[in-house]
């Protein structure tokens, strides 16, 4: 009875759904907090845990890589299974494993608690974009209510570093995870009370061969350059398996009766795009955050506290633009907006590799070039993909759009973790730095930003052609 008045009468407005958008919104704070509170801790938990500069590495980016690569699969599964009901169990799986927590005790317990979030929010994330879609009729109120989830989850972006800071001031690293437990709480409740079960769901065969090929491509491409740092006996048959995997994918997806993802749709200009520009903000970030968290504090010995005051510069603007980015879109459209906003990150990345090493001038205006060109695109890039799609695969492109940026924040951390750990010699969470590592750190943020300046320009290069195309 509750479910049939949920489906015949609709919300009319964001009010009559607070409690639905409340779980929505905590979802989404949960994947943008997540590695935001946790960058700052690594040199924590580095010393803590002993652990060396490539399972640090894994610490931040087990969690992106398992969240990248099953998200279409569950995205797939929810559009047969229930996506509330996939929802509620990767709820109550984070929680679980924010708790399990509390009992880790090796670096390698870590990534596996890691790796088990990543799954949790695979199931979750793209489900809050699509409900969303699907809790109201109006265009206007997805718009509206879309824009509440979204800001919600750049507050957690932004908030994530001082936050994580502060709280390693009075509390062991381990109450960094432990945020999450609250949120799954709250998400689970909301959801639970405010949204009523699909009565849609699809019935046609699922492409699970082509999400194991997706995920295995994705995992072992994010995967080979650490085994090269590591001088690995597999990383030429890992790199040989990952052009494998990935020709597997594409012939499978091209002649599956049902692929788990047509490749035609994400080929047309105006989707391509999107996707492109989203990964662009998606490496910036992430690499970005990773390299000025271990430069505050392991370079230039700032306490952790200090270190998130260092990151308010993005805080600001992530919080505070999100009035001023709208009338910036209403006056420059959204194709030009979107430019300016990926110029704005390479931007932002150029200054960072090439003044960063001088002083925190340079990369506080990093941090903010960067944020702006995130809020920018954050605001346009979603809308792009999902008007170049049919309106019946809405599902499917919120769940490209979190693939595409949960990918590239992985690519982020592992080509910057990558650069630190062949040019940098010794424990890097060690405290007690010669010379000759300090020259060493410094020369590897330079490295390590001019890669992800010039790769977030390819992608915002290419998406600008391909948005030309669309017109």
């Amino acid at each position: 009875m509750f479910v049939t008045t949920h489906v015949v009468t609709p919300p009319r407005s964001l009010r009559e759904a607070w409690i639905a958008l409340a779980g929505l919104s905590a979802v989404f704070l949960f994947e943008m907090l997540d590695n935001s509170i946790l960058n700052v801790a690594l040199p924590t938990i580095g010393r803590d845990l002993h652990a060396s500069t490539t399972a640090l590495q894994w610490v931040s980016n087990s969690y992106a890589v398992v969240f990248g690569g099953l998200m279409l699969v569950f995205g797939a599964v929810a559009d047969r299974f229930g996506r509330r009901r996939v929802m509620l169990a990767g709820l109550a799986l984070l929680g679980a494993a924010s708790l399990a927590t509390l009992f880790v005790t090796s670096v390698g317990g870590l990534i596996a608690v890691r790796s088990v979030m990543g799954v949790a929010a695979a199931m979750t994330t793209p489900g809050s974009i699509a409900l969303a879609f699907r809790l109201f009729q109006g265009d206007d109120l997805r718009v509206r209510a879309m824009t509440l989830i979204s800001t919600v989850g750049l507050v957690g972006l932004a908030i994530g570093p001082p936050l994580g800071g502060f709280l390693l001031a009075v509390a062991p690293w381990q109450a960094l995870l432990l945020v999450n437990v609250p949120i799954a709480v709250l998400a689970f409740a909301g959801i639970g009370r405010g949204v009523g079960p699909d009565t849609d769901l699809h019935r046609e065969p699922a492409d699970y061969l082509g999400g194991v090929l997706g995920t295995v491509t994705i995992v072992l491409a994010l995967a080979v350059p650490t085994l090269f740092v590591e001088g690995s006996s597999l990383a030429w048959a890992a790199a040989a398996l990952t052009v494998v995997a990935a020709v597997a994918y594409v012939v499978r997806a091209r002649t599956a009766s049902h692929p788990l993802l047509d490749l035609k749709l994400v080929a047309h200009p105006l989707v391509s795009a999107g996707l492109a520009y989203k990964a662009a903000t998606g490496l910036a970030a992430a690499g970005l955050t990773y390299l000025v968290t271990l430069q505050l504090q392991l370079d230039w010995g700032w306490s952790p506290a200090l270190a998130a005051a260092g990151m308010l510069p993005q805080v600001v603007v992530l919080i505070a633009a999100g009035p001023v980015v709208n009338r910036f879109v209403e006056w420059a459209g959204l194709n030009r907006g979107v430019r300016l906003g990926s110029l704005a990150v390479v931007a932002g990345l150029a200054v960072y590799a090439l003044f960063g090493r001088l002083g925190y001038l340079p990369v506080a205006t990093a941090l903010v070039l960067v944020a702006i060109g995130i809020r920018v695109v954050g605001a346009v890039a979603g809308v792009t993909v999902l008007k170049g799609l049919p309106e019946n695969r809405t599902s499917i492109g919120a769940a490209l759009v979190d693939t595409a940026s949960q990918v590239t924040s992985a690519a982020g951390v592992a080509v910057s973790g990558t650069v630190l750990a062949v040019l940098f010699a010794g424990g890097i969470a060690q405290p007690g730095w010669s010379a000759g590592q300090t020259a060493r750190f410094e020369q590897a943020v330079t490295v390590g930003g001019l890669a992800l300046t010039a790769m977030a320009a390819a992608l915002a290069g290419w998406a600008y052609v391909r948005s030309r195309r669309a017109h």
